[in-house]
């Protein structure tokens, strides 16, 4: 059973995307074909579960600079998004994670072996249609090369949990990974399976690196937010889980390392009361006001790229989105 085709609420203010998107989506669906229906329509209503779609837009958007192959760009960007949605699967494998947009997981419906059979599908199904309408072997090697970085970023940080002492720079190098490597991905196919010169694509791609960054640090500020609850999340859940993020690293490099090695140290054990007690530290030692710093450094210098492209309807919407996507609260 197929899930209606519904965009994410960000697209109502670019009616001009939203045809290419829905077709994205649809796409991805039609890739589907699992004999088993359970998992079929498991994976079917993940891709329709509400995501927003950003690294196949940032893709369909860096391919609009010129005259091209639309249902060529959209099968790339359905590639893209294909290979998200794969790696969201194997992360909530990683995670025992019971919810994703607030539904259940493959893993919880229906346990991690079949779990890791859907997400090692939607991989084959990545370079299935990378092969039937990639210009050249380059994206499908840029597409490996940037596969091998995910999974390495993914490592990092399970690698990392419970270490008190991790670094910044360590933190950055585990988000590139885990998720800025994916945007620059996506910017840089759009750029060069368009015709776009090599130094357009690489500024494309240093773009997306960016766009990755900020993203990844305003997702990790949103659990010291007072309001973190509202986005259907336990307060400091990846605290918890030994996963720790530039607020509370930031807040580690402070007087207040005295107070907060404690509460870490309890590790899962760690009381939903401690949890906010932790939270407010960390707030209380500007370690979310640090880390918003840093991400607005980023926003800025994906800001400044963007901004020096050439005139276009594309470029517009590039600067719109990725405003409004790195000064989001939620």
């Amino acid at each position: 059973m197929q899930s209606a085709t519904q965009l994410h609420p960000i697209w109502r203010d670019y009616p001009a995307m939203q045809p290419e998107l829905t077709k994205v989506m649809q796409l991805m669906t039609d890739n589907i074909n699992i004999k088993d229906s359970a998992i079929s329509d498991a994976i079917i209503d993940m891709i329709h579960s509400g995501g927003k779609l950003l690294r196949p837009a940032y893709c369909l958007l860096f391919s609009s600079f010129k005259d091209t192959d639309r249902d060529r760009m959209i099968a790339l960007a359905a590639s893209l998004e294909t290979l998200h949605t794969a790696t969201l699967i194997h992360d909530d494998i990683l995670d025992d994670s019971e919810l994703r947009r607030h539904r259940a997981t493959i893993q919880q419906r229906f346990g991690k072996d079949v779990a890791v059979y859907a997400g090692d599908y939607l991989f084959v199904v990545v370079f299935k249609i990378l092969a039937k309408y990639s210009s050249s072997f380059k994206s499908i090697q840029v597409n490996s090369e940037n596969m091998e970085k995910i999974l390495v970023g993914e490592v990092q940080q399970k690698d990392r949990h419970y270490h008190i002492d991790i670094t910044m720079d360590q933190y950055k190098e585990q988000i590139q990974g885990k998720t800025a490597e994916l945007f620059a991905l996506s910017c840089f196919l759009g750029a060069f399976e368009s015709g776009q010169s090599t130094l357009f694509s690489q500024r494309a791609r240093k773009a997306g690196m960016a766009i990755g960054m900020a993203f990844q640090i305003l997702d990790d500020i949103l659990d010291y937010q007072e309001d973190s609850q509202e986005i259907g999340k336990p307060i400091l859940e990846d605290v918890a889980e030994g996963v720790y993020t530039s607020p509370l690293i930031f807040a580690l490099q402070t007087d207040a390392r005295h107070d907060i090695l404690p509460l870490m140290r309890l590790q899962g054990a760690i009381t939903d009361a401690q949890r906010r007690e932790l939270q407010r530290m960390v707030i209380d030692a500007g370690g979310v006001t640090k880390a918003q710093q840093l991400a607005e450094k980023y926003t800025q210098d994906a800001l400044h790229i963007l901004n020096k492209l050439p005139d276009n309807p594309a470029k517009d919407n590039l600067i719109q989105l990725t405003t409004q996507l790195l000064t989001r609260h939620n």
